[in-house]
């Protein structure tokens, strides 16, 4: 059967576009708490799991050994828009490894940001892979591949033991092996591996809540989400979602998009975690179904209702700037624990 109808977009007074979705809301032990749609579909998780990919800097002790600290693991965990805090800290991390620029496999791509593009074209820069929103990620895995005293070219790779270390890091946390017959890669060149909604859902939970997980992964987990939580603007940045949501919450939520429409997160204080799976990979679609879920399962203050209520629907401009339409969280995004 189909997927519900999670978001819409509406132009004028008629329906446009309707986004099919699943959402699940899990805790520690894997029992489900709420859901809708398929949760059991196998997802590629893409960057919505950064956090879980950089548990190994610390299992491996890397983040001591080259002065790693909380600003560092935020940014491993971050998918940013290349604004100069961005930039900066990673060519601090590499700079730490004796490494550059020219180390990181993940390509190079304009930021995101669009008063941080203007000003590098401004200036006659051109595009470098510091401004790659992973690059805080990749400076993580060379890290590791330093601290595994192995070669960094080639770190990317799904065989280089950063890759398999970063895969089993994965595995242990959402209880679940990850198959060769279901691996992709992902835009900036690493490995993603698809596994159940559910099954990040329940990984999230963990690691909010340290339940289910060997006392040392439970630790790192705690360190990676208060890192992420504490910085939130280097997970993001200007306009992010991610980063907007995690400031209002004060700590409470851990939140993290990933590309193709997915999101994964958790309420920290809670122990709950979450991920969603927008159909179509519409982005903006799934951003207005994890603000109306957590506005239904993250008892907001009324700052942190007007921030979800105003991405849980959103405007449509025309190119003059005149409101047009709107895309919403349809009511079934909004589940009940």
């Amino acid at each position: 059967m189909a997927n519900p109808v999670l978001a819409q977009s509406v132009r004028g007074n008629w329906v446009e576009n309707r986004y099919r979705g699943a959402i699940c809301v899990a805790d520690a032990s894997g029992t489900i708490l709420a859901a809708t749609g398929d949760v059991s579909a196998a997802i590629f998780p893409r960057s919505a799991i950064k956090a879980m990919q950089a548990l190994p800097i610390l299992a491996t002790g890397a983040d001591t050994q080259f002065g790693l600290g909380a600003p560092a693991l935020a940014l491993a965990c971050a998918s940013h828009n290349g604004e100069p805090a961005h930039t900066e800290l990673a060519a601090a991390m590499l700079a730490a490894l004796d490494l550059d620029e020219t180390a990181l496999e993940c390509g190079a791509h304009p930021p995101l940001d669009p008063a941080a593009r203007k000003a590098l074209f401004a200036a006659g820069g051109k595009p470098t892979a510091l401004h790659n929103s992973c690059s805080g990620k990749h400076s993580g895995m060379l890290a590791l591949a330093r601290a595994l005293g192995v070669e960094t070219k080639g770190y990317s790779r799904r065989d280089h033991p950063v890759q398999q270390r970063v895969r089993s890091a994965i595995e242990e946390v959402i209880g679940q092996p990850l198959t060769e017959g279901k691996c992709g890669t992902d835009g900036c060149s690493i490995p993603t591996w698809a596994a159940p909604i559910s099954a990040f859902a329940t990984g999230f939970a963990r690691m909010a809540s340290g339940e289910g997980l060997a006392a040392q992964t439970a630790a790192d987990a705690s360190r990676i989400f208060e890192a992420a939580t504490s910085h939130p603007f280097l997970v993001g940045g200007t306009g992010s979602f991610d980063t907007e949501a995690m400031e209002a919450f004060g700590g409470r939520l851990m939140l993290k998009f990933g590309a193709d429409g997915v999101y994964c997160g958790a309420l920290r204080d809670s122990g709950i975690g979450f991920a969603l799976k927008c159909d179509d990979g519409n982005v903006p679609a799934a951003t207005a179904m994890v603000a109306a879920l957590l506005l239904a399962i993250a008892s907001p203050d009324a700052a942190q209702t007007e921030l979800l209520e105003r991405r849980a629907r959103w405007p449509l401009r025309s190119w003059v700037g005149a409101e047009v339409g709107h895309i919403e969280a349809t009511p079934d995004a909004r589940l009940e624990l």
